[in-house]
């Protein structure tokens, strides 16, 4: 093992501080178990101060709702066992379930609700007549946890989130700004799909960071919202930029003159607005790059041909491009003035996506709660007919570890290293329950006998690639001290204790195999088919939407899609889908959507064309090749129809979105040709 770095030891010294010093005030309050107070603070602490804060408190209110549950369950059902295990198990799972949904810090609450329900309850069910002062109890031990793991990461040289998360999105949009260069380039870039993939897998992972944000120490936290914002213009490069660097490829395949000779110069000075120093005031520069663009840019009119029009789309997300890259550096200003504590009024309350705005997979959170149900009302039943009396602590350790996994693809290899190391430590565990607790007679000593082992988990902890062996050592460990009495503990006791434990875990892992587990190429179909459903919602009117909060929505299924497909292999299905054309797609559908009725004879084209959009969609991955051929017929008589009417910004708009979505979904076809409304008259009449 390599030395311990300065972070590390800091944050081993601060948990474990954190972690006696709840153990002195339980001791001193009287509670009856005050390891559990250790647990929870190791548990809480996190290297930075912010998401210490943020899952502590709302973990403190999770609890708080779990023991609400158990005050009010166990007396009820204290007679029919079997009815209290069902109805501790429904709790437990439902609570899982929308906790799924919600992929913010606040889903701490509703899990902690969950499995702090079976904490408190299983083991008190022998003693339905004390329920409220054991829930008290627990309450106290774990908010005490929390409340001195707070208040040491806070006040003793507390860690800021802040340089972290804007060392990150300064480096997400560095990688937008290169991929801005590369795609603007004359020759342009054979970058791969999946490096272009990873910027919105980069910008779902910011975004999920930044929400600890709120409950950070620093000056940053003032300028949530500007981060927020941030957030989402980088959301917004990846289909804009996707889209230009297509619509200059086409071009190129029609005569590389086409490009050098109108666009070279514009396109150069669109790079060059991003090599500008940071504080450079940009609108003047960007309002010219505007006029320039407009004059480039073709007319609308029922004989542009396909080159007019490439070139009408690629003008209209360069004035999308243009914009983002000024408010992206604006923001960027702000949010320097706000670390300095000069952050403008308006920006604190920029309007930004809400969180459940993201990619939501119910079918998949309903599994994971399934599989929670099983495996508790499993070890309750073994619990109920043998009789065993620390059986209590297999259905609560189910319960755990199925919460704990229930967001990754696979939990069972998961749960089953959790497993392997607390059976690793079960001996350490013995030696302080069984030998060094009984010969500690003082707080002083208490902390010399944990200190060795305790502070190299620490530093274990605070390493990404031992955390995850780290955590369930501790947890064992401290498991073992929390739910065994350590006044009155002997080995029978602690065996008894320990066997529940691994049939718990092992009966979570078991059933999570069987009912929960999936491969990454399983989820990435199940992202991708999300993804389609959405655009035929989207095409049928079902659902329309923003294109801002599509864009979050559907980079962000980019980002979760991208790891998924790296490790799913080479399955010709999944290499052949594309998420980014599906964005690029959706968008130019949702922009139709949004001037439709501004579009006079055009609109009943665009009916058409919408209804077969969603027809197509909802039928993925299948195709059918005559509807295939219908839908390209339908989207040249759409653009005939639009070239027909008033020229304005509504029918640029429309054309560049039908232009866009042509190129998308049948890059191979024959250029469009402008000809007459035959087959669209008939088709409107």
């Amino acid at each position: 093992m390599t030395l311990a770095s300065r972070s590390e030891m800091l944050f081993s010294i601060k948990s474990f501080a954190a972690a006696m010093l709840s153990v002195y005030l339980s001791m001193r309050i009287g509670l009856p178990r005050p390891f559990w107070a250790m647990m929870t603070a190791y548990i809480v602490s996190a290297p930075f101060a912010g998401p210490t804060r943020s899952k502590g408190i709302y973990r403190a209110g999770g609890t708080v709702l779990g023991a609400i549950a158990v005050v009010f369950l166990v007396p009820q059902l204290s007679n029919a066992p079997e009815l209290l295990s069902l109805a501790l198990a429904l709790w437990i799972g439902g609570c899982l379930y929308f906790s799924l949904l919600d992929r913010t810090p606040r889903s701490y609450v509703l899990m902690l609700a969950g499995y702090t329900a079976g904490l408190i309850g299983f083991p008190a069910v022998g003693e339905p007549g004390a329920i409220f002062d054991i829930a008290l109890a627990r309450v106290e031990e774990i908010v005490l946890g929390m409340a001195c793991a707070t208040l040491v990461h806070t006040l003793v040289l507390p860690q800021s989130f802040a340089p972290v998360l804007l060392a990150r999105l300064d480096g997400a949009a560095r990688d937008a700004g290169a991929w801005i260069r590369d795609a603007l380039k004359p020759g342009g870039d054979a970058r791969s799909a999946g490096e272009r993939r990873r910027l919105a897998g980069d910008i779902t992972e910011l975004r999920l960071m930044s929400t600890h944000l709120p409950f950070d120490t620093s000056q940053l936290r003032w300028t949530e919202k500007a981060v927020n914002a941030l957030q989402e213009r980088l959301a917004q490069f990846v289909p804009i930029v996707s889209s230009i660097e297509d619509r200059l490829a086409a071009l190129r395949e029609l005569g590389a003159d086409v490009v050098s000779a109108r666009w070279r110069t514009v396109l150069e000075d669109v790079t060059a607005l991003l090599e500008t120093p940071k504080d450079t005031p940009l609108a003047v520069r960007g309002a010219a790059l505007h006029t320039r663009i407009d004059a480039l840019a073709p007319q609308g009119g029922r004989e542009l041909d396909w080159p007019g029009l490439l070139a009408l789309n690629l003008a209209a997300r360069l004035h999308m491009l243009v914009d983002l890259v000024l408010e992206t550096r604006l923001l960027r200003q702000h949010i320097d003035a706000g670390v300095h504590g000069h952050l403008p009024d308006s920006v604190r309350h920029l309007p930004g996506v809400a969180p459940s705005a993201l990619h939501q997979d119910r079918g998949m959170a309903l599994l994971s709660a399934l599989a929670a149900v099983v495996a508790v009302l499993a070890c309750c039943a073994f619990w109920i007919l043998t009789g065993w009396p620390a059986g209590a602590a297999a259905p609560m350790m189910a319960a755990v570890l199925c919460c704990f996994f229930a967001g990754q693809d696979d939990p069972a290899p998961f749960i089953q290293g959790f497993l392997t190391y607390t059976v690793y430590s079960i001996p350490v565990a013995a030696l302080y329950l069984l030998a060094i607790l009984p010969a500690v007679h003082g707080f002083e000593s208490l902390v010399l006998a944990c200190a060795p082992t305790f502070l190299v988990l620490g530093v274990l902890l605070a390493r990404p690639s031992t955390f995850g062996r780290a955590m369930p050592f501790l947890f064992g460990i401290c498991g073992a001290l929390a739910m065994v009495d350590t006044h009155s503990a002997d080995i029978v006791s602690f065996t008894n204790g320990m066997l529940a434990q691994i049939m718990g875990l092992a009966a979570a892992a078991l059933i999570t195999r069987v009912l929960r587990s999936v491969g990454a190429g399983w989820t990435a179909r199940r992202l991708l088919r999300a993804g389609w459903q959405e655009l035929a919602r989207l095409g049928s009117g079902e659902r329309v939407t923003a294109p801002r909060e599509f864009s979050a929505r559907m980079v962000d299924r980019v980002g979760l899609l991208t790891p998924r497909l790296a490790m799913a292999g080479a399955h010709a299905d999944l290499q052949a889908a594309d998420a980014l054309r599906d964005l690029r797609v959706g968008l130019n559908m949702s922009l139709l959507q949004s001037v439709r009725t501004q579009l006079g004879r055009g609109e009943a084209a665009l009916a058409s064309l919408m209804s077969r959009l969603s027809r197509r969609f909802a039928r993925l991955p299948a195709l059918d090749r005559d509807e295939e051929a219908a839908l390209l017929a339908a989207l040249d008589n759409s653009l005939r129809a639009v070239c027909q009417g008033t020229v304005d910004t509504a029918q640029r708009e429309a054309l560049a979105a039908l232009t866009g979505m042509r190129r998308d979904l049948f890059p191979q076809a024959p250029a469009y040709e402008p000809s007459t409304l035959t087959a669209y008259d008939k088709e409107i009449r």
